[in-house]
């Protein structure tokens, strides 16, 4: 059953959208549920497990900071960005923490929040638990959360109990083919499928609304990082490189330069992800590490293609959240699930098909360009130096943005029958992330991460 737009799209904050959006949620998930049952006032501490990949990278991540904005209340998509040093500062220095309601408790992130390196929850590499006491240290609950990968939560019971099928969807698909199918039985586009499934969801007007707030933030994403020089945070001294790109490009504007557009798509995508680097306000698309990839694909749409319309830039985003929700339901989003296949890879399929259906293309060219996406990436590990979503992220979505393009364009050149169907290569990623070695899949113990720290 497809997932909403609005679910692959989510407005939050930087830099890991499973490893501080997700957790930042849980935190608030679960102080909500205290309030809800009553036992907010009573609660005299809280302590906190992060548990796999959380523990191994949670700090680079800002796993820990994004817990503690969590138990204040605060969420990512309504947080307020300049607040956030504030709140910090109040647990990190006084040791208190201001709940809900603007009672505080004593907190001391360094003793309650345990990183448990080395240990995992049992149903997925992103696992966090929580524990609330009272005065006289009785439980006033205890619950486990995972963090599936692009923001999304479940708790352990919602882990092993899917959602039921929503009856009310007029296109219900589970597959690629399901989905081509009922476009061609309909007499449809695939746009127009996403878009009947959104309208049965909320109305026209709201899907529009929600649309044109989610290019908005990708606007100022990208001019906020193509506008912000200096180092980013986190100790490996990673200059920002956008504003530099878009300095030499401005300058060199009069030269007759075939691939100045492709330069523009760099500068672009890693405008996002320095910025996401950096705890700033972007598009979860469908993951913070892939963040960059569909915004550049997007920007390059509008500003080098002629007579496109905001039309297109939705028909850009349903189209592509189509896509990615075929590979959220068969396989996974999730870095620390199946590797960077299923950030970057994912992200970069998703706009090659986006960007195929904003430039005319048929359903079965749409379907072509997601698969070559997809093709020329599965494999790909997740291994951040230092655990920061820095090296190799950032430069990782501007090859990726470039070869969204271009998988468009080979599409485009094509009638859309190809040997190797999207079902195919969703099924080959979900398996190769399964055989990938654990320390491949956003640990930091393998690859780029360990070899580097070598030198």
């Amino acid at each position: 059953m497809p997932v909403s737009v609005f679910d692959l799209f989510k407005i939050g904050i930087g830099p890991s959208s499973s490893h501080t959006v997700g957790p930042m949620k849980a935190a608030y998930r679960f102080v909500q549920s205290l309030a809800g049952n009553g036992h907010l006032s009573d609660v005299s501490s809280i302590t906190v497990g992060l548990f796999g990949s959380l523990a191994l990278t949670g700090i680079g991540h800002g796993t820990d900071r994004a817990v503690i904005l969590g138990l204040s209340g605060e969420t990512p998509e309504d947080v307020a960005i300049d607040a956030i040093p504030g709140i910090l500062a109040m647990a990190r220095d006084r040791h208190l923490l201001r709940l809900p309601g603007g009672r505080t408790i004593p907190f001391a992130p360094r003793s309650q929040i345990v990183f448990h390196d080395g240990a995992s929850l049992p149903l997925h590499p992103n696992g966090l638990s929580f524990r609330a006491v009272d005065q006289a240290g009785q439980v006033l609950a205890a619950e486990e959360f995972y963090s599936v990968g692009g923001g999304f939560v479940v708790t352990r019971d919602e882990f092993t109990h899917a959602p039921a099928d929503d009856p009310t969807l007029p296109f219900p698909y589970r597959s690629a083919h399901d989905l081509l199918n009922l476009a061609r039985q309909h007499g449809l586009s695939l746009a127009a499928v996403a878009r009947a499934n959104e309208e049965s969801r909320r109305p026209a007007a709201e899907v529009d609304a929600g649309l044109r707030r989610i290019w908005s933030v990708m606007q100022d994403c990208v001019r906020r990082g193509l506008a912000q020089d200096g180092r980013l945070p986190g100790g490996l001294e990673t200059r920002r490189r956008a504003p530099q790109l878009r300095h030499r490009l401005e300058e060199g504007k009069h030269r007759r330069d075939p691939l100045e557009a492709l330069e523009w798509v760099n500068a672009f995508a890693m405008a996002v992800g320095e910025e996401n680097a950096t705890g700033g306000r972007i598009v979860t698309a469908p993951t913070n590490g892939a963040a960059g990839i569909i915004p550049a694909v997007l920007h390059y749409l509008v500003r080098f293609v002629p007579d496109i319309g905001e039309n297109d830039v939705f028909t850009f985003l349903l189209v592509a959240a189509a896509i990615g929700a075929l590979y959220k339901e068969n396989a996974s989003i999730s870095g620390a699930e199946v590797g960077c296949q299923g950030e970057v890879g994912v992200a970069c399929s998703m706009a090659a098909a986006g960007l195929t259906a904003a430039l005319g293309g048929s359903n079965e060219q749409i379907e072509n360009a997601a698969e070559i996406g997809m093709e020329h990436h599965l494999g790909l590990t997740c291994d951040p130096v230092g655990g920061l979503v820095q090296v190799p992220c950032i430069e990782r979505n501007a090859i990726a943005a470039s070869t969204a393009i271009n998988a468009a364009r080979l599409s485009l050149s094509g009638d859309g029958r190809h040997v190797v169907s999207l079902d195919v290569v969703i099924d080959t990623m979900r398996q190769t992330g399964a055989d990938m070695q654990a320390k491949y899949k956003e640990t930091s113990l393998g690859g780029l991460a360990v070899n580097q720290a070598k030198c």
